[in-house]
């Protein structure tokens, strides 16, 4: 079998290359990391301490994954724990906020590169969060003693399909898999389908609650709060994780309220850094006065610039927390959506566009609660905008209600632990179980 893939990866990256290169010179992607990705390169692991290796493959799970590591790290204070990534920005964040832990870029699922990123990691277990089914790597994995689990698992409409129609190939991937633990009780009726059985299965919540702030006074947002000079009677309209063409929508909003609203700050955060300078050209362009985030490490804030561009990745989770108004990106575009836990989280007014896929369960439990509203464009965004800061009764209602959503979907990432706790106590007790039959 492993031949089989090592050839098929061969050929989709054949197939891929161009795209690879484009983007790569474009977009300053797949620039670095190559010996780990293609050789299994990674940090040599020196110490006989127990090791969780948690691959989380881009921005958005290596953010999600923070409760996680904090509740391991809080139980088991001896155990390592190793963090690998897929893309550049979530290798970047990971080195950034798991500073204390081994970090490295997953190595592609060939052969001969997981199973020397195996043999230099050593690890107890393998943690694969959401869903990220790599035959080769389960299977060095085991091969080497280690027990292999996926958390926070979700499986959507569209990968459900997909895998439906290779069922059989599934099947024989998630059947060696000895723990899931599923985001909610639809997606474990979808791995059923796929033929998981009960005993692996386990539904425990989802870790993006978990890792969601409430407290707007928590020192980097009250550090962001200063360094951007806004005063008390601000109201923050952010727009985050955004995507073409929604900074142009958001700008356009605040340009047509800020006559009317002079205490309005408008602040945007793109979703991908390669897009911060056409964002920077589009700002130039409208003739208004702004600021880059960088800007303010060497200068103090404008207070004539009323509008903020972040131009640092691994910041937007804090800046949610200076936001009265809240649109979350991704939502008009092609990406299906991005996290909105967090600005609902701090009680923010939450909109967002109709395109939620990947978030939809979120989605429906705060539009159930009416804790969010839905815009379709961008004279709705604007409506909703003004509505917030001509009706504060109406934006605050919204926020403590998102924040009420939040706070009762607290406690996956305890369920998750003890289901890894008892996960390795298994392994311990298989180990010496086979130190008996040997002896």
């Amino acid at each position: 079998m492993r031949y089989a893939l090592n050839l098929l990866y061969g050929l989709l990256l054949v197939a891929g290359l161009p795209w690879l290169l484009v983007a790569a010179v474009r977009k300053g992607k797949y620039r670095t990391g190559w010996g780990a990705k293609f050789l299994g390169l990674v940090p040599r692991r020196t110490s006989a301490r127990p090791c969780i290796w948690l691959h989380a493959v881009s921005l958005g799970e290596v953010s999600q994954i923070a409760p996680l590591v904090a509740e391991i790290s809080a139980r088991h204070p001896q155990w390592e724990i190793a963090i690998s990534t897929t893309t550049r920005t979530g290798y970047e964040l990971a080195c950034k906020r798991y500073d204390r832990h081994t970090v490295f870029y997953c190595p592609l699922d060939f052969s001969w590169a997981v199973r020397t990123a195996v043999r230099r990691i050593r690890p107890a277990m393998l943690v694969l969060v959401e869903l990220e089914l790599w035959p080769n790597l389960i299977s060095a994995a085991q091969a080497a003693g280690a027990k292999v689990a996926v958390v926070n698992g979700r499986l959507s409409d569209r990968s459900f399909r997909g895998y439906r129609r290779v069922r059989p190939v599934v099947r024989w991937i998630l059947r060696r898999l000895d723990l899931i633990a599923v985001q909610n009780e639809r997606y474990a009726e979808r791995f059923r389908a796929l033929g998981v059985g009960e005993q692996t299965l386990h539904v425990t919540g989802s870790l993006k609650f978990d890792g969601a702030q409430t407290d707007r006074d928590n020192p980097q947002t009250t550090h962001l709060r200063g360094v951007a000079g806004f005063a008390p009677s601000d109201v923050v309209f952010l727009a985050g994780s955004t995507q073409e063409p929604e900074e142009r929508l958001a700008l356009d909003t605040y340009r047509q309220l800020a006559a009317d609203h002079p205490n309005l700050r408008l602040v945007l955060v793109p979703r991908h850094p390669e897009r911060f300078d056409a964002v920077a050209a589009m700002l130039d362009g409208s003739g208004l006065p702004w600021q880059r985030r960088t800007a303010l490490d060497q200068q103090p804030a404008n207070p004539a610039s009323r509008i903020l561009l972040v131009d640092r990745v691994g910041e937007l989770a804090a800046w949610w927390g200076i936001a009265r108004v809240a649109y979350v990106g991704g939502s008009m575009g092609s990406r299906q959506g991005q996290n909105m836990i967090e600005p609902a989280a701090y009680g923010a007014a939450v909109s967002f566009g109709p395109k939620t896929r990947n978030f939809r369960d979120v989605v429906e439990a705060l539009l159930l609660a009416d804790g969010a509203s839905v815009v379709h464009d961008g004279d709705q965004l604007t409506a909703f905008v003004r509505r917030c800061l001509e009706d504060p009764a109406f934006a605050e209602g919204l926020g403590q209600n998102a924040q009420r959503v939040v706070r009762s979907q607290l406690g996956a990432t305890a369920r998750t632990v003890d289901l890894l706790d008892e996960l390795l106590s298994h392994r311990h007790d298989d180990s010496a179980a086979n130190r008996r039959t040997a002896a």
